[in-house]
């Protein structure tokens, strides 16, 4: 699966953060994510989660990034302990919202529930959340950039495409939005440098296989259902095939099936993931 080129990314991701001197850096002409990433030893995903940054390849002269979050303040007491709570699962919800409301892992919810694929729920589904306080806040989702809701504003057409055919599939909406924003920006004309068309950006052989295999038709990439309706379907196959797993879920799109299962997720994925895990938790909730 081709996808938009990623040039950020020239070695391996560093290892743990240390905390700077000045948590916050200014960028620099020239500057990349990277650099800034070895030159302060902040990983970069850290620095894209701080930073609520939605494209890792897209920063600029002027701008101040955070190095490491703030510290919290002591508690004065000790918490209450926690509390077992039932949330039941509303149209379009999935579990990684849902996980996110309650501060409770994916695991730990699926574990609670016996639930053997996290990417499948259902409206209506009654599921026990553990160790959670009931008073325990939803964490607000990151707010869209103003640019890019008037974007998606002009785009609603396109977005609810995507979100029927997730809905057809059992796709998490908002991880569908995020992928199709991440490759095209919603938009069906734009081809990659590679041939990749389309909202999902779709290689001709790739459709053509998703056509044969596991929609049973033909697809035709440059049409904006099929290719979103393919585009999904192949998120939905790599979601069952990684047990749910969204990272090697997304590693496979971009770096193939073969890839992905042989080596896992590719040093130069991680800016892919990271950028669409930001652009999930703005679609989300």
């Amino acid at each position: 699966m081709a996808a938009l080129a990623l040039p950020l990314v020239a070695g391996p991701i560093i290892g743990a953060a240390v905390l700077a001197a000045d948590p916050v850096v200014t960028v620099r002409p020239g500057d990349t994510l990277t650099g800034i990433s070895r030159r302060h030893d902040v990983p970069i995903r850290t620095l894209v989660e701080l930073n609520d940054i939605v494209n890792p390849n897209r920063i600029y002269a002027g701008q101040r990034l955070r190095l490491a979050a703030e510290e919290a303040a002591p508690a004065s007491a000790a918490p209450a302990p926690a509390a077992e709570r039932v949330h039941v699962v509303d149209h379009g919800e999935h579990l990684t919202g849902i996980a996110r409301r309650y501060g409770v892992a994916i695991s730990a919810i699926a574990g609670a529930n016996g639930i053997s694929n996290p990417s499948r729920i259902y409206a209506g589904q009654r599921l026990l959340i553990p160790g959670t306080a009931a008073a325990a806040p939803a964490a607000p989702a990151p707010a869209m950039p103003s640019s890019m809701a008037a974007l998606v504003a002009k785009r609603d057409a396109v977005r609810q495409v995507i979100v029927e055919e997730a809905n057809r599939y059992g796709v998490p909406v908002a991880f569908a939005l995020a992928v199709a924003w991440h490759e095209s920006g919603w938009q069906q004309h734009v081809t990659s440098h590679a041939g990749a068309v389309g909202v999902m950006q779709l290689m001709p052989a790739t459709a053509v296989w998703i056509g044969e295999a596991m929609l049973g038709t033909h697809v035709d990439s440059h049409d904006l259902r099929d290719n979103a309706r393919a585009g999904v379907r192949l998120l939905a196959h790599y979601l069952d095939r990684y047990d749910g797993n969204r990272e090697l879920a997304l590693a496979a799109y971009y770096q193939g099936q073969s890839a992905a299962d042989r080596h896992g997720i590719y040093p130069v994925t991680r800016p892919y993931i990271a950028s669409i895990t930001a652009l999930e938790r703005i679609f989300g909730d």
